[in-house]
Formats: C-alpha cells, structure tokens, sequence
C-alpha cells in the first residue's frame, strides 16, 4: 500500500514538474542566468536582480531554442521585471494560483538551465504571514511566503507550484536573507502596471528623516501627544515636501492625521495613499506648530 502511495505522488510530482515547466525559461540577463515565466506569446516575468541589463538579453524557451529579449519594465521594490520578447513564440499560459496558502503544503519549485531543461527542487511552506508585507527596497508583498526548499543557482525568477499545477508565485532570493516567493497576486498587479508604464508609480515625500525624542517641556506647551518626532535632515529639491514649503530642520510629528515617530509608519501611510492626493501634516517649526498640505507626487524614474 505505502509503495502505492509514494508511485502516485512520484508521478503527480513529475507531471506537475512536466506540465508547468512549459512555461518557464531561462533568462541571460547577467553572468548567472536566472528564470522566467512566459506571461503571452511575448513577453516573461523574472527577478529584477536577474536582469543587469536592458538589452540584448537571451531568453531560453528550451534545447535550442532561443529568443532575444528587452527589458519593458522593472520593480526594484518587488523585485519583478518584465521582459518584451523579439518575436512571439508558442506559449502555455499559467495557471496563477488565487486562494490561501497553508505552513506545511508540499511545493514545488522550477527553473531552467541555460542549455534549456527543465529543472526541479521540492519541499514545503516553512512561513506564511497572510498580511501584506514592506520589502526592504520599498515595495509591498500582498503577503510573506517562504519556502523551505533548495534554490539552485539559476532558480531566483522561476516559480513555486502548488499541487494542483498552480503558479502560487515568483520564487526569489533578492528580497530577504532566506529565499521568498513572490506570491502571485503581487505578480499579476506589479506586472499589469510594468506592460502599461513601464515602472510602478508610488507617492513620496522626497524627506531624509531620523527619529528624535520630543522634550516634555516642549510637548506640554504645544500640547503634542508623541514622546518623538521625526527631524528633517534633507529636502528633495523639486519634491512633494519641497513645494509643500517643508524646511530643513522641521520636526514632522504628525501625517494624515497620524502620529508619526518612525519611518516605517510614514512608508504606512504612504502606501495607502494615492498619487494625486494632498494629505496634511504638522511639523515643529522654531517651537512652534505648523501645517503643512503636500500635494503627492509619484517617485521620479531613476
């Protein structure tokens, strides 16, 4: 009975493997080649990191077969990018996995090597935090996905697969310490705006800031409920903040109606908000209290 068992998940394992390795590939952007997802008949999904070069980038459908590439967008903050191929080519469409993931699902994940075959790593979810999650480049995961399997060289940009043949996302080693999936959710939205724009709009600030603590003299007279303030100690010329008035040495403390003592919660709101929109702040000016209106803007193209 139990070698049964184990013949049927060999075989569900390598069909799954067989089935969704059509579409993946792999992608010569740098010296180590990462993988890809075909996305349509011309364009693929892969790692930012993978990618160090926007032209003349090789894609590898298969054995001998190969197809030249641009980069039409990129993500830092998600680390996506998204690859425009010189010519269409038959493609199987993924299937992109839409429900909850559970610690413990048995996974796959696959790449391609540079001489075309496809190749795998198994294992199962070590970590799910199903909450939306700040990478360390700026971007938002819709949740935190960690595989507990060997990434190989040349794996990062090719992706992890539930049992059902699903894409559950782009697996990742550019993100975090440990190797991360992309889950697919944020792999359909980041390269929905990367085919249109090119890039993902995000509003900021255009402020360099620390957090200070706010002397109880100073809080009692101005009646200020944060015990610290963020210091300003660099306006972006031409910025947001720099139109809004926003003045070396102001001490932000509130934002949006928040109280704001670290970056982090700033990024918070931040991403909540939308280009377009004018939120109002307070800062300490010269011991005073002043407004502010900052009109948000989408972060210029680097």
């Amino acid at each position: 009975m139990s070698e049964k068992v184990w013949e049927a998940l060999a075989n569900e394992l390598a069909q799954n493997a067989e089935e969704a390795g059509r579409s993946v590939v792999a992608v010569g952007g740098r010296r180590h080649p990462a993988s890809g997802v075909l996305l349509g008949n011309d364009a693929i999904v892969t790692v930012n990191h993978g990618v160090n070069r926007d032209e003349e980038i090789t894609v590898v459908l298969g054995p001998d077969q190969r197809v030249s590439a641009r980069v039409a967008g990129r993500d830092p903050g998600t680390d996506l990018a998204v690859l425009r191929l010189a010519q269409p080519v038959a493609v199987t469409p993924p299937r992109w996995a839409a429900g909850s993931q559970r610690v413990g699902d048995l996974m796959l994940a696959l790449g391609r090597t540079w001489r075309g075959n496809v190749v795998a790593s198994s294992g199962v979810l070590s970590g799910v935090i199903n909450a939306p999650w700040r990478t360390w480049r700026g971007g938002e995961l819709d949740n935190f996905v960690r595989p507990d399997l060997n990434l190989y060289s040349g794996f990062s940009g090719g992706p992890l697969v539930n049992s059902r043949g699903e894409f559950t996302g782009i697996n990742t080693q550019g993100l975090h310490r440990t190797a991360v999936t992309i889950p697919a959710a944020t792999v359909t939205r980041v390269t929905a705006e990367l085919l249109s724009k090119g890039r993902v709009e995000r509003p900021y600030l255009g402020l360099a800031m620390h957090t200070v603590a706010l002397p109880e003299s100073l809080r009692a007279r101005l009646n200020l409920k944060a015990g610290e303030g963020l210091l300003v100690v660099h306006v972006e010329p031409g910025s947001p903040s720099d139109k809004a008035g926003v003045l070396l040495g102001d001490t932000l403390v509130e934002l949006d109606g928040k109280i704001v003592a670290g970056t982090d919660e700033v990024q918070d709101i931040l991403r909540a908000a939308k280009i377009g929109q004018e939120i109002e702040g307070i800062v300490m000016r010269g011991g005073a209290i002043a407004k502010i209106k900052v009109a948000l803007e989408a972060r210029p193209a680097r």
